[in-house]
């Protein structure tokens, strides 16, 4: 393990913090066992070059590799099941009738990491929607910070844990059989799939508020103020009567919330 001065630590955690949202104040040793290899691979005989190379914002690859390094991408299909449920009893329920004109949802999955929760959803909607399904625009927006995992997203191609708690009807409708126990997502829900890089820190500002936003798993690396932060931006950005859904690991203040608690990680935005 290379050695991380107090003085160095300090420099990465608040750069991460200011420009990132990550609070990393009491994860130094995480740090040191995370990234050693890395630089040691790289040339570097301590943490003080590196940590001035990343201060430095020159290049944007290495600070993303940092980033993929220091936070955890472990996700799978199907996660937190009861969500998708709730997803299927109310909110595509109510969707469907609000947008029996248009025809035309508006959903984000915010940190959507390898793809796995995205591809969710949009199985779920190829489900609900059944053979009326392609008279509807059900492009989920995915982002994450990561151009790398976004990449892997895109590739699309996953292993048979990654897939296990799905349906079996579901793997032979929406997936095909890559060989050696690798399964690639069919183009159908591939193309449902908008996959974007996007900082949760910096103003959202797309084209349209979203009827429901996926950020779940996420916030577990932001401290309060951030969160608190992120959590009102969301709620400018989501329709009345939207959804948010964050991780069944996470808590919102009650006392600045400005959502509706539904039920636990299930959050709404009352008023017309």
């Amino acid at each position: 393990m290379l050695p991380l001065t107090d003085k160095d630590f300090n420099r990465l955690y608040t750069y991460i913090k200011k420009n990132y949202g990550i609070d990393l104040s009491k994860k130094k040793q995480l740090i040191v066992s995370r990234l050693s290899n890395t630089l040691t691979s790289q040339g570097y005989k301590d943490f003080s070059a590196y940590v001035d190379e990343i201060l430095s914002g020159r290049d944007k690859d290495m600070v993303t590799a940092m980033l993929n390094k220091l936070t955890t991408n472990y996700t799978y299909f199907l996660r937190e099941e009861a969500h998708f449920k709730y997803l299927w009893d109310v909110v595509l329920p109510d969707l469907q009738k609000k947008h029996a004109h248009d025809k035309c949802l508006s959903i984000w999955s915010a940190g959507c990491s390898s793809g796995e929760e995205p591809y969710t959803i949009s199985m779920y909607l190829k489900e609900f929607f059944g053979p009326q399904a392609s008279q509807w625009d059900t492009r989920i927006l995915a982002t994450d910070i990561s151009q790398k995992i976004l990449n892997t997203a895109i590739t699309a191609s996953y292993n048979d844990e990654s897939v296990a708690a799905l349906p079996a009807t579901w793997k032979q409708k929406y997936f095909v059989s890559a060989g050696g126990g690798r399964y690639t997502v069919a183009p159908a829900i591939k193309q449902n799939v908008i996959f974007r890089t996007f900082n949760l820190m910096d103003p959202i500002k797309f084209k349209s508020k979203f009827d429901l936003i996926f950020c779940r798993n996420v916030m577990i690396y932001f401290d309060q103020d951030t969160k608190d932060a992120l959590v009102q931006r969301f709620y400018n950005a989501t329709v009345p009567q939207g959804h948010l859904f964050i991780g069944h690991s996470e808590g919102l203040n009650k006392a600045t919330c400005p959502y509706e608690c539904i039920q636990p990680a299930i959050y709404r935005k009352t008023g017309k």
